[in-house]
């Protein structure tokens, strides 16, 4: 009897003990899926922009239902690689070489090998397996001279070094050489005949753009199945390259649209997030992952954005501008999470957070701790995600167009330093039309978000004290408080900056 009783006990006790601990365990981690469009404006989105979009993202649509859309979410650039490179590192750009245009396909690496990243963060503090499929655009390491590469030795420098366990994907956008895909460090097939999409240059003899979407999403999918296989959580990087051109959506879209190319390929791209959805699902751990969708700029005006608006669709909705310029258009960007029991559904977020907040809100998410030396100017957004945001998660947000002028965002004041669009839009840098305008662009987001009325005359003193901001966040390397920080090279934010050259060393319209 007392041996009965002497064993109750013991069983109740350790009960006790296992569910004492088990509320004291941290809650299990999630595997985060953090999905990038190339050139998709805000106004893409049929469920943003219902009145003015029409563009059918049933996908996406689905997505904002089941989780939050951010209203005033933005890059920090204009164009794609500072883009990729802030929301990498939680850092500016603007802090490293690269102060206007954007890197190419046979570039350097641009993130230094001693910058910690975000899948590096993730790897070391919160046991994270990491994978980017898609595109890179952020340089490598191609050995032998320049122009005459060793196509057939590893490559150095790229994605694998960088954090992530494993890459498969292309170097630079779909329209840059070498035409070929890279598994980790080494070509998939040999770039050994030239091929022109846009750029002529070295190209795998069985590359083809048109396939290039279909295969990313199929290798995601395998990625997320094989992955749901462990009890390991996973960081999945899914840049893709699609609606940048060249436009080039397969058979099966062509016409969908009815608003020609664009239209198709961004359904098609649609689709590929769709099918994202579809393998978390089929693997069982839709309800434990955190999936955000975005895109690394507005769209590109060069796809024809004046005959899509002559039928009733405007990429920037109700903002100026487009990709590259200093205007919302440029780096205004669509942002919808979806984490079941976490995100509310069918929620919205009227909070100012930007790409470079990744670091921050993925390290609130895994429990992980930035260094005071990295991730200078993240911000966690998580309160937000959470609906737990009762003030302004960040002070204020920097901007960078493609020629370097600079813009800070705060409140409702948004300061632009250059008279014209910083970009490619009019009035363009350097032109008559620009000559004799104000220095600088004061605008009311509030009242006008549209940027058409310069308040600079009416309020020096915003204009004043938003410059100053943005000189302290320059000097201080940071713009985060108790944040060690530093510049890898001048920053004059009056300065501008010329346009990058491609590698045969011509200027570049566009990336």
């Amino acid at each position: 009897m007392r041996t009965t009783k002497f064993w109750s006990f013991a069983t109740l006790l350790l009960v006790s003990v296992v569910a004492s601990h088990a509320a004291e365990a941290p809650a299990k981690r999630p595997h985060i899926v953090f999905i990038l469009c190339d050139d998709l404006g805000y106004g893409d989105v049929h469920c943003l922009n219902p009145e003015r979009g029409k563009i059918a993202t049933p996908s996406i649509d689905r997505l904002a239902l089941r989780g939050m859309t951010f209203t005033e979410a933005h890059s920090t650039s204009a164009v794609c690689t500072p883009s990729r490179y802030s929301m990498l590192t939680g850092r500016y750009n603007w802090r490293s070489s690269l102060q206007s245009g954007v890197l190419h396909g046979f570039s350097p690496p641009l993130i230094a090998p001693e910058r910690l990243t975000l899948p590096a963060l993730l790897k070391q503090q919160g046991g994270y397996r990491t994978a980017c499929i898609g595109k890179w655009h952020l340089g490598m390491t191609f050995q032998g001279e320049t122009k005459n590469w060793d196509l057939t030795k590893p490559i150095k420098d790229g994605p694998t070094t960088r954090g992530f366990d494993y890459f498969f994907g292309i170097s630079a956008s779909l329209d840059m050489p070498p035409f070929a895909y890279i598994e980790n460090d080494h070509f998939t097939q040999l770039p050994s005949v030239t091929k022109t999409w846009k750029r002529s240059g070295p190209a795998a003899p069985d590359f083809e753009a048109v396939d290039v979407l279909p295969l990313l999403t199929r290798k995601a999918k395998e990625f997320i199945m094989a992955s749901a296989a462990t009890n390991r959580p996973f960081f999945l990087f899914v840049p893709l390259t699609s609606p940048h051109t060249p436009l080039v959506p397969t058979k099966e879209w062509q016409g969908k649209s009815g608003l020609g190319e664009y239209g198709d390929f961004v359904m098609e791209t649609d689709w590929a997030i769709g099918e994202v959805f579809a393998a978390l699902d089929k693997a069982g751990i839709a309800d434990n992952t955190l999936v955000i969708f975005s895109s690394d700029n507005g769209c590109a005006p060069y796809i024809g954005v004046d005959e899509l608006e002559k039928q009733g669709h405007y990429a920037s909705a109700d903002r100026r501008g487009y990709k590259a310029d200093i205007w919302d258009g440029g780096h205004r960007i669509p942002l919808l999470a979806c984490w079941p029991g976490k995100i509310k559904t069918g929620s919205t977020s009227d909070q100012l957070v930007s790409l470079v907040d990744l670091m921050a809100t993925c390290a609130d998410i895994a429990g992980a701790k930035i260094p005071k030396n990295a991730g200078e100017d993240s911000v966690s957004f998580l309160p937000a995600l959470l609906g737990k945001a009762t003030t302004p998660v960040r002070e204020a947000l920097v901007f960078h167009s493609i020629n370097g002028s600079f813009a800070i965002r705060q409140g409702r004041w948004q300061l632009e330093l250059c008279p014209d669009s910083g970009g490619w839009s009019a009035p363009k840098p350097g032109s008559q039309e620009a000559q004799g305008l104000p220095p600088v662009q004061l605008y009311d987001m509030a009242k006008d978000v549209g940027e058409r009325t310069n308040e600079y005359e009416k309020h020096p003193e915003i204009v004043a004290q938003l410059t100053k901001l943005l000189e302290k966040y320059v000097a201080d390397g940071s713009s985060i408080p108790n944040v060690v920080g530093v510049n890898d090279v001048t920053v004059n934010i009056r300065k501008k900056k010329a346009l990058s050259k491609d590698d045969a060393g011509n200027p570049v319209t566009h990336d």
